[in-house]
């Protein structure tokens, strides 16, 4: 009988498998996958049925850190649940977080834990005049084109607007008037850099939106000292979809 020496990673020692008991594994685990992508399927059917829209199943093969982001740059948005970093979250970005920074497309992260009635109704821009902020805002202008309101939020405008002479808000305000949005505009000062992103889920939540668009400040190979501490707390303490682009 043909057997295949397979080496434990925890010690030195050996185990001796046969080939049939390989192709079992290999057998099982096919079928498992095609179960799931049939599950996946009936979702998806579910899902579009009554509402006019085409979703097809695309099933490839490889490392999905490769292949995912090779197929998103075909598409307009990606839309993703937070999932959880492999190891230690001061190293490592989870799956999610890094298509953020590899695929070039905007990305929307919602909530595992709530069902979704509406999106895109009622909108909150995250503001702080920077590149990332500026790439969100204009990938998102489709979607603030439609909704009924915008409201611009700045956290602490005094410290990164006021004090560089930018132009104010009302600018953006205008900007976005053009693009046939409806906006208000609201300031938050005072708040201490580790309450940034929760302050600004409250104003979210408070204003009725069911929708954040933020900048994505960060770097894909780097962690604590190039992700931004915003960035990551607004995705880890995840409670209405936030729209961002890096």
């Amino acid at each position: 009988m043909e057997s295949r020496t397979i080496r434990s990673p925890q010690n030195s020692g050996a185990w001796l498998v046969s080939a049939a008991a390989i192709s079992r594994l290999d057998y099982d685990i096919e079928n498992s996958i095609e179960a799931a992508a049939e599950r996946l399927r009936y979702t998806l059917s579910e899902s579009t049925r009554g509402h006019d829209l085409r979703a097809d199943l695309v099933a490839i093969g490889g490392p999905a850190a490769v292949a995912v982001p090779q197929y998103a740059r075909y598409a307009d948005l990606c839309i993703l649940a937070r999932d959880e970093p492999e190891g230690p979250p001061s190293i490592n970005y989870t799956f999610a977080e890094q298509l953020l920074f590899v695929t070039g497309r905007p990305v929307l992260f919602v909530p595992t834990d709530q069902s979704l009635e509406a999106l895109g109704r009622k909108v909150v821009v995250a503001w702080n005049s920077s590149r990332p902020a500026a790439r969100s805002l204009n990938d998102a202008l489709p979607i603030i084109e439609k909704a009924d309101q915008t409201t611009v939020v700045m956290i602490n405008p005094s410290s990164f607007i006021d004090s560089h002479e930018g132009p104010p808000a009302e600018h953006l305000a205008e900007h976005l008037a053009r693009h046939g949005a409806t906006v208000n505009i609201k300031r938050s000062e005072n708040v201490a850099h580790v309450a940034i992103a929760d302050r600004l889920q409250v104003e979210a939540r408070a204003l009725g939106a069911d929708l954040i668009i933020a900048g994505a400040f960060g770097h894909p190979r780097l962690w604590e000292k190039m992700l931004g501490g915003v960035t990551h707390d607004l995705i880890a303490h995840m409670r209405l979809p936030i729209f961002m682009s890096h």
